[in-house]
Protein backbone atom coordinates (compact mmCIF):
# COMPACT_ATOMS: atom_id res chain seq x y z
CA UNK A 1 0.00 0.00 0.00
CA UNK A 2 1.32 3.16 -0.69
CA UNK A 3 2.56 5.45 2.24
CA UNK A 4 0.43 8.27 1.22
CA UNK A 5 -2.86 6.84 0.48
CA UNK A 6 -5.17 7.03 3.68
CA UNK A 7 -6.49 3.56 4.63
CA UNK A 8 -10.04 2.94 5.58
CA UNK A 9 -10.36 1.95 9.11
CA UNK A 10 -12.92 -1.05 10.20
CA UNK A 11 -15.56 0.51 11.78
CA UNK A 12 -18.74 -0.67 13.48
CA UNK A 13 -21.56 1.22 11.94
CA UNK A 14 -24.72 2.13 13.89
CA UNK A 15 -25.49 5.94 12.51
CA UNK A 16 -28.35 7.00 10.17
CA UNK A 17 -26.30 5.39 7.49
CA UNK A 18 -24.20 3.88 5.91
CA UNK A 19 -24.61 0.42 7.94
CA UNK A 20 -22.57 -2.32 7.94
CA UNK A 21 -23.02 -4.63 5.04
CA UNK A 22 -23.31 -9.02 4.73
CA UNK A 23 -20.26 -10.22 3.48
CA UNK A 24 -22.17 -11.42 0.72
CA UNK A 25 -22.76 -8.09 -0.05
CA UNK A 26 -18.72 -7.27 -0.33
CA UNK A 27 -18.52 -10.36 -2.47
CA UNK A 28 -20.93 -8.97 -4.88
CA UNK A 29 -19.35 -5.80 -5.39
CA UNK A 30 -16.18 -7.64 -6.86
CA UNK A 31 -17.78 -8.93 -9.56
CA UNK A 32 -16.30 -8.03 -12.70
CA UNK A 33 -17.33 -4.34 -14.76
CA UNK A 34 -20.11 -5.08 -17.76
CA UNK A 35 -21.70 -2.55 -19.96
CA UNK A 36 -24.57 -1.17 -18.94
CA UNK A 37 -26.73 -2.60 -22.06
CA UNK A 38 -25.34 -6.34 -21.67
CA UNK A 39 -27.78 -8.76 -21.94
CA UNK A 40 -26.34 -10.38 -18.68
CA UNK A 41 -26.60 -7.15 -17.10
CA UNK A 42 -30.13 -6.08 -18.18
CA UNK A 43 -31.14 -9.41 -16.43
CA UNK A 44 -29.89 -7.73 -13.42
CA UNK A 45 -32.04 -4.55 -13.45
CA UNK A 46 -34.95 -6.78 -13.87
CA UNK A 47 -34.48 -8.53 -10.90
CA UNK A 48 -34.05 -6.21 -8.77
CA UNK A 49 -37.35 -4.61 -9.57
CA UNK A 50 -38.90 -7.92 -9.42
CA UNK A 51 -37.70 -8.13 -5.72
CA UNK A 52 -38.13 -4.40 -5.13
CA UNK A 53 -41.89 -4.60 -5.67
CA UNK A 54 -42.85 -6.75 -2.32
CA UNK A 55 -40.28 -4.62 -0.34
CA UNK A 56 -42.76 -1.63 -1.56
CA UNK A 57 -45.69 -3.45 -1.26
CA UNK A 58 -46.34 -2.69 -4.58
CA UNK A 59 -47.56 -4.20 -8.39
CA UNK A 60 -46.44 -0.90 -10.02
CA UNK A 61 -44.12 -1.54 -13.45
CA UNK A 62 -42.07 1.53 -12.71
CA UNK A 63 -40.02 -0.01 -9.75
CA UNK A 64 -36.26 0.22 -10.01
CA UNK A 65 -33.20 2.26 -8.54
CA UNK A 66 -32.38 5.65 -9.47
CA UNK A 67 -28.97 6.29 -9.62
CA UNK A 68 -27.50 8.65 -6.99
CA UNK A 69 -28.29 8.43 -3.22
CA UNK A 70 -31.91 8.87 -1.67
CA UNK A 71 -31.75 12.29 -2.39
CA UNK A 72 -31.66 11.04 -5.97
CA UNK A 73 -35.05 9.26 -5.27
CA UNK A 74 -36.30 12.19 -3.19
CA UNK A 75 -35.43 14.84 -6.24
CA UNK A 76 -36.88 12.37 -8.93
CA UNK A 77 -40.37 12.48 -7.40
CA UNK A 78 -40.68 15.60 -6.48
CA UNK A 79 -39.31 17.13 -10.05
CA UNK A 80 -41.56 14.69 -11.67
CA UNK A 81 -44.57 15.61 -10.00
CA UNK A 82 -44.55 18.65 -9.49
CA UNK A 83 -44.38 21.90 -12.21
CA UNK A 84 -44.76 25.62 -11.43
CA UNK A 85 -47.93 26.52 -10.15
CA UNK A 86 -48.79 23.62 -8.51
CA UNK A 87 -50.22 23.47 -5.38
CA UNK A 88 -48.55 20.82 -3.13
CA UNK A 89 -49.10 20.19 0.55
CA UNK A 90 -45.73 19.49 2.45
CA UNK A 91 -45.65 17.67 5.84
CA UNK A 92 -42.73 18.71 7.88
CA UNK A 93 -41.97 17.01 11.34
CA UNK A 94 -37.84 16.80 11.00
CA UNK A 95 -35.05 17.95 8.41
CA UNK A 96 -36.08 15.22 5.87
CA UNK A 97 -39.49 17.01 5.70
CA UNK A 98 -38.61 20.07 5.47
CA UNK A 99 -35.84 18.77 2.09
CA UNK A 100 -38.88 17.84 0.52
CA UNK A 101 -40.52 21.53 0.74
CA UNK A 102 -36.96 23.07 -0.55
CA UNK A 103 -36.93 20.79 -3.47
CA UNK A 104 -40.73 21.77 -3.98
CA UNK A 105 -40.24 25.23 -3.88
CA UNK A 106 -37.10 25.11 -6.42
CA UNK A 107 -39.81 23.56 -9.05
CA UNK A 108 -41.99 26.78 -8.14
CA UNK A 109 -44.94 24.67 -6.89
CA UNK A 110 -46.87 26.68 -4.90
CA UNK A 111 -45.97 24.89 -1.47
CA UNK A 112 -48.33 25.14 2.27
CA UNK A 113 -46.75 23.78 5.10
CA UNK A 114 -48.42 21.36 8.08
CA UNK A 115 -45.40 22.05 10.69
CA UNK A 116 -45.09 19.72 13.23
CA UNK A 117 -42.82 19.78 16.45
CA UNK A 118 -39.75 17.68 15.86
CA UNK A 119 -40.13 14.21 18.16
CA UNK A 120 -43.85 14.15 17.09
CA UNK A 121 -45.17 12.68 13.71
CA UNK A 122 -47.80 14.63 11.66
CA UNK A 123 -51.36 15.35 12.98
CA UNK A 124 -53.95 13.65 9.96
CA UNK A 125 -56.67 16.34 12.16
CA UNK A 126 -54.35 19.11 10.61
CA UNK A 127 -53.76 17.49 6.98
CA UNK A 128 -57.54 17.56 7.15
CA UNK A 129 -57.49 21.08 7.97
CA UNK A 130 -55.60 22.17 5.14
CA UNK A 131 -57.16 19.69 2.43
CA UNK A 132 -60.51 21.63 2.51
CA UNK A 133 -59.32 23.96 0.98
CA UNK A 134 -59.11 21.34 -2.06
CA UNK A 135 -56.51 21.79 -5.05
CA UNK A 136 -53.72 19.81 -3.96
CA UNK A 137 -51.98 18.20 -6.32
CA UNK A 138 -49.42 16.40 -3.96
CA UNK A 139 -49.29 15.83 -0.57
CA UNK A 140 -45.56 15.02 0.41
CA UNK A 141 -44.87 13.03 3.65
CA UNK A 142 -41.83 11.48 5.65
CA UNK A 143 -42.90 7.43 6.68
CA UNK A 144 -39.57 7.16 8.69
CA UNK A 145 -38.09 10.69 9.73
CA UNK A 146 -34.66 10.08 10.10
CA UNK A 147 -33.63 13.28 11.50
CA UNK A 148 -36.08 12.51 14.72
CA UNK A 149 -36.49 8.51 14.81
CA UNK A 150 -40.46 9.28 14.33
CA UNK A 151 -42.73 6.11 12.49
CA UNK A 152 -45.74 8.17 10.54
CA UNK A 153 -49.24 6.67 10.96
CA UNK A 154 -50.20 6.66 7.37
CA UNK A 155 -53.62 4.75 7.31
CA UNK A 156 -55.96 8.17 7.93
CA UNK A 157 -54.08 10.58 6.30
CA UNK A 158 -54.12 8.25 2.96
CA UNK A 159 -57.87 8.09 3.22
CA UNK A 160 -57.73 11.93 3.29
CA UNK A 161 -55.53 11.89 0.11
CA UNK A 162 -57.46 9.30 -1.35
CA UNK A 163 -60.45 11.40 -0.98
CA UNK A 164 -59.43 14.59 -2.08
CA UNK A 165 -58.15 12.94 -4.89
CA UNK A 166 -54.43 13.98 -4.11
CA UNK A 167 -50.95 12.24 -5.04
CA UNK A 168 -49.35 11.32 -2.12
CA UNK A 169 -45.40 11.28 -2.33
CA UNK A 170 -43.83 9.07 0.27
CA UNK A 171 -40.29 9.43 1.95
CA UNK A 172 -39.32 5.64 3.19
CA UNK A 173 -35.64 6.08 3.37
CA UNK A 174 -35.65 4.95 6.25
CA UNK A 175 -38.06 2.13 6.44
CA UNK A 176 -37.89 0.30 3.32
CA UNK A 177 -36.38 -3.44 4.23
CA UNK A 178 -37.18 -2.65 7.95
CA UNK A 179 -40.68 -1.68 8.67
CA UNK A 180 -43.80 -2.81 6.62
CA UNK A 181 -44.40 -0.50 3.66
CA UNK A 182 -48.28 -0.73 1.77
CA UNK A 183 -47.72 1.84 -1.06
CA UNK A 184 -50.60 0.11 -2.97
CA UNK A 185 -52.73 -0.31 -0.07
CA UNK A 186 -51.74 3.47 0.93
CA UNK A 187 -52.46 4.67 -2.31
CA UNK A 188 -49.39 6.17 -2.69
CA UNK A 189 -47.91 7.51 -6.06
CA UNK A 190 -44.13 8.48 -5.62
CA UNK A 191 -42.13 6.61 -3.27
CA UNK A 192 -38.51 6.44 -2.56
CA UNK A 193 -35.84 4.77 -0.56
CA UNK A 194 -31.82 4.72 -0.38
CA UNK A 195 -29.44 1.52 -0.84
CA UNK A 196 -27.36 2.20 2.49
CA UNK A 197 -29.62 1.54 5.36
CA UNK A 198 -32.48 -1.16 6.28
CA UNK A 199 -31.63 -2.47 2.96
CA UNK A 200 -28.31 -3.13 4.01
CA UNK A 201 -26.17 -2.16 0.42
CA UNK A 202 -23.52 0.29 0.26
CA UNK A 203 -24.94 4.26 -0.51
CA UNK A 204 -25.38 5.33 -4.46
CA UNK A 205 -28.76 4.05 -5.12
CA UNK A 206 -31.82 5.06 -4.47
CA UNK A 207 -35.05 2.46 -4.98
CA UNK A 208 -37.99 4.42 -6.33
CA UNK A 209 -41.33 3.53 -7.15
CA UNK A 210 -44.38 5.25 -9.18
CA UNK A 211 -47.88 4.61 -9.73
CA UNK A 212 -49.72 4.56 -13.34
CA UNK A 213 -50.95 7.58 -12.52
CA UNK A 214 -47.94 9.00 -11.39
CA UNK A 215 -46.24 8.02 -14.90
CA UNK A 216 -49.17 9.49 -16.65
CA UNK A 217 -48.74 13.18 -14.78
CA UNK A 218 -45.30 13.10 -15.51
CA UNK A 219 -45.88 12.38 -19.00
CA UNK A 220 -48.21 14.49 -19.57
CA UNK A 221 -46.72 18.18 -17.99
CA UNK A 222 -47.20 21.66 -19.28
CA UNK A 223 -43.89 21.93 -19.02
CA UNK A 224 -41.06 19.20 -19.00
CA UNK A 225 -39.45 17.71 -16.34
CA UNK A 226 -36.21 20.06 -15.00
CA UNK A 227 -34.11 16.85 -13.80
CA UNK A 228 -33.49 15.73 -17.48
CA UNK A 229 -31.19 13.17 -15.51
CA UNK A 230 -33.79 12.02 -13.39
CA UNK A 231 -36.99 12.43 -16.00
CA UNK A 232 -38.89 8.86 -15.14
CA UNK A 233 -40.30 9.18 -18.91
CA UNK A 234 -36.16 8.57 -20.48
CA UNK A 235 -35.12 6.27 -17.02
CA UNK A 236 -37.87 4.09 -17.98
CA UNK A 237 -36.95 3.48 -21.65
CA UNK A 238 -33.96 1.97 -19.99
CA UNK A 239 -35.28 0.11 -17.11
CA UNK A 240 -37.97 -1.00 -19.43
CA UNK A 241 -38.31 -3.03 -22.34
CA UNK A 242 -36.81 -0.39 -25.12
CA UNK A 243 -33.51 -0.52 -23.27
CA UNK A 244 -32.67 2.71 -25.21
CA UNK A 245 -29.68 4.18 -23.44
CA UNK A 246 -30.01 6.86 -20.86
CA UNK A 247 -27.14 6.46 -18.62
CA UNK A 248 -23.77 4.17 -17.91
CA UNK A 249 -25.38 2.48 -14.21
CA UNK A 250 -22.66 0.92 -12.20
CA UNK A 251 -22.87 -2.94 -12.63
CA UNK A 252 -21.23 -3.09 -9.18
CA UNK A 253 -23.24 -1.18 -7.40
CA UNK A 254 -26.51 -2.84 -8.69
CA UNK A 255 -24.82 -6.41 -8.20
CA UNK A 256 -24.69 -5.22 -4.77
CA UNK A 257 -28.30 -4.25 -4.34
CA UNK A 258 -29.32 -7.52 -6.19
CA UNK A 259 -27.20 -9.38 -3.43
CA UNK A 260 -29.27 -7.31 -0.86
CA UNK A 261 -32.42 -8.03 -2.15
CA UNK A 262 -31.93 -12.08 -2.38
CA UNK A 263 -31.12 -11.85 1.23
CA UNK A 264 -33.74 -9.83 2.27
CA UNK A 265 -35.89 -12.65 0.06
CA UNK A 266 -34.33 -15.80 1.70
CA UNK A 267 -34.66 -14.17 5.24
CA UNK A 268 -38.46 -13.50 4.17
CA UNK A 269 -39.78 -9.80 4.80
CA UNK A 270 -42.07 -10.38 7.83
CA UNK A 271 -39.06 -12.21 10.01
CA UNK A 272 -36.72 -9.54 8.52
CA UNK A 273 -39.52 -7.04 10.12
CA UNK A 274 -39.65 -8.75 13.27
CA UNK A 275 -36.08 -8.52 13.64
CA UNK A 276 -35.90 -5.24 13.38
CA UNK A 277 -38.62 -4.27 15.83
CA UNK A 278 -36.73 -7.16 18.50
CA UNK A 279 -33.61 -5.75 18.34
CA UNK A 280 -35.21 -2.19 19.13
CA UNK A 281 -37.13 -2.94 21.37
CA UNK A 282 -34.09 -4.45 23.49
CA UNK A 283 -31.94 -1.35 22.75
CA UNK A 284 -34.77 0.97 24.16
CA UNK A 285 -35.32 -1.69 27.25
CA UNK A 286 -31.17 -1.59 27.91
CA UNK A 287 -30.99 2.25 27.50
CA UNK A 288 -33.60 3.10 29.49
CA UNK A 289 -32.75 0.79 32.03
CA UNK A 290 -29.55 2.21 32.50
CA UNK A 291 -31.36 5.84 33.00
CA UNK A 292 -31.49 6.85 29.64
CA UNK A 293 -34.36 9.03 28.16
CA UNK A 294 -35.78 7.98 24.48
CA UNK A 295 -36.53 11.18 22.41
CA UNK A 296 -40.02 9.32 20.55
CA UNK A 297 -42.96 8.25 22.36
CA UNK A 298 -43.41 4.79 22.11
CA UNK A 299 -46.29 4.34 20.25
CA UNK A 300 -44.16 6.69 17.47
CA UNK A 301 -40.88 4.85 17.30
CA UNK A 302 -39.64 3.77 14.57
CA UNK A 303 -37.93 0.40 15.09
CA UNK A 304 -35.21 1.47 12.36
CA UNK A 305 -33.60 4.41 14.25
CA UNK A 306 -33.30 5.01 17.85
CA UNK A 307 -32.85 8.97 19.07
CA UNK A 308 -31.80 9.04 22.37
CA UNK A 309 -31.76 12.42 24.85
CA UNK A 310 -28.51 13.49 25.65
CA UNK A 311 -28.21 13.63 29.28
CA UNK A 312 -27.45 17.86 30.37
CA UNK A 313 -23.77 18.70 31.07
CA UNK A 314 -22.85 15.31 28.16
CA UNK A 315 -20.84 16.90 25.78
CA UNK A 316 -22.31 15.59 22.12
CA UNK A 317 -18.95 15.36 20.00
CA UNK A 318 -16.77 14.03 23.11
CA UNK A 319 -18.85 11.17 23.58
CA UNK A 320 -19.11 10.35 19.74
CA UNK A 321 -15.63 10.91 19.47
CA UNK A 322 -15.12 8.47 22.13
CA UNK A 323 -17.17 5.95 20.88
CA UNK A 324 -14.97 5.96 17.42
CA UNK A 325 -11.39 6.16 18.75
CA UNK A 326 -12.11 3.91 21.60
CA UNK A 327 -14.57 1.23 19.82
CA UNK A 328 -14.57 1.94 16.28
CA UNK A 329 -18.40 2.51 16.83
CA UNK A 330 -19.84 5.14 14.87
CA UNK A 331 -23.08 6.91 15.73
CA UNK A 332 -24.93 9.94 14.64
CA UNK A 333 -25.31 13.26 16.06
CA UNK A 334 -28.90 15.34 16.14
CA UNK A 335 -29.79 17.62 12.93
CA UNK A 336 -31.24 20.72 12.46
CA UNK A 337 -33.27 21.73 15.74
CA UNK A 338 -32.40 18.25 17.41
CA UNK A 339 -28.45 19.35 17.38
CA UNK A 340 -26.35 18.73 20.28
CA UNK A 341 -29.86 17.20 21.66
CA UNK A 342 -30.05 13.68 20.84
CA UNK A 343 -27.84 10.58 19.81
CA UNK A 344 -29.55 8.83 16.86
CA UNK A 345 -28.52 5.17 16.29
CA UNK A 346 -29.32 3.14 13.48
CA UNK A 347 -30.33 -0.86 13.71
CA UNK A 348 -30.94 -1.40 10.30
CA UNK A 349 -30.20 -4.43 7.94
CA UNK A 350 -27.46 -6.36 8.81
CA UNK A 351 -26.32 -3.93 11.53
CA UNK A 352 -29.45 -4.50 12.90
CA UNK A 353 -28.27 -7.44 15.40
CA UNK A 354 -28.28 -8.62 19.11
CA UNK A 355 -24.56 -8.39 19.40
CA UNK A 356 -24.89 -4.40 18.27
CA UNK A 357 -27.14 -4.11 20.83
CA UNK A 358 -25.25 -5.34 23.89
CA UNK A 359 -22.13 -3.62 22.27
CA UNK A 360 -23.59 -0.42 21.88
CA UNK A 361 -24.83 -0.39 25.62
CA UNK A 362 -21.50 -1.13 27.08
CA UNK A 363 -19.55 0.94 24.61
CA UNK A 364 -22.62 4.03 25.55
CA UNK A 365 -21.65 3.20 29.62
CA UNK A 366 -17.92 3.56 29.02
CA UNK A 367 -18.30 6.70 26.95
CA UNK A 368 -20.46 8.10 29.74
CA UNK A 369 -18.05 7.61 32.56
CA UNK A 370 -15.54 9.44 30.85
CA UNK A 371 -17.36 12.27 31.42
CA UNK A 372 -18.73 11.43 34.98
CA UNK A 373 -21.74 9.87 34.30
CA UNK A 374 -22.41 6.76 35.72
CA UNK A 375 -24.79 4.50 33.93
CA UNK A 376 -26.14 0.91 35.49
CA UNK A 377 -24.61 -0.54 32.57
CA UNK A 378 -25.12 -4.22 34.15
CA UNK A 379 -28.83 -3.70 34.11
CA UNK A 380 -29.05 -2.37 30.67
CA UNK A 381 -27.80 -5.54 29.77
CA UNK A 382 -30.14 -7.66 31.27
CA UNK A 383 -33.40 -5.00 30.24
CA UNK A 384 -31.95 -5.95 26.85
CA UNK A 385 -31.30 -9.96 27.49
CA UNK A 386 -34.59 -9.99 28.65
CA UNK A 387 -36.51 -9.18 25.61
CA UNK A 388 -33.85 -10.88 23.29
CA UNK A 389 -34.32 -14.34 25.14
CA UNK A 390 -38.32 -13.72 24.85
Amino acid sequence: MRADRPEAPLRKLMGPGPLDVHPRIYSALTSPVIGHLDPAYLKVLDRIGALLRPVFGTQNRVTHATPGTGTSGMEACVANLMEPGDRVLVCVHGYFGDRIRQMAQRQEAEVTLVETEWGRPTDATRVAEALKDGGYKVLTLVHAETSTGVLQPMDEIAELAKAHGTMILLDTVTSLGGIEVNVDEWGVDAGYSCSQKCIGAPSGLAPVTFSDRAVDVAANRKHPVRSWYLDISLLDQYWGPERVYHHTSSSTLNYALLEALLLMEEEGLQNRLARHLKNHEALVAGVEAMGLEMLVAPEHRLPTLNTVRIPEGVDDARVRGYLLETFGLEIGGGLGALKGQVWRVGLMGYSSSAENVLFFLSAMSRALADQGQVMDVEAGLEAAMLVLNA
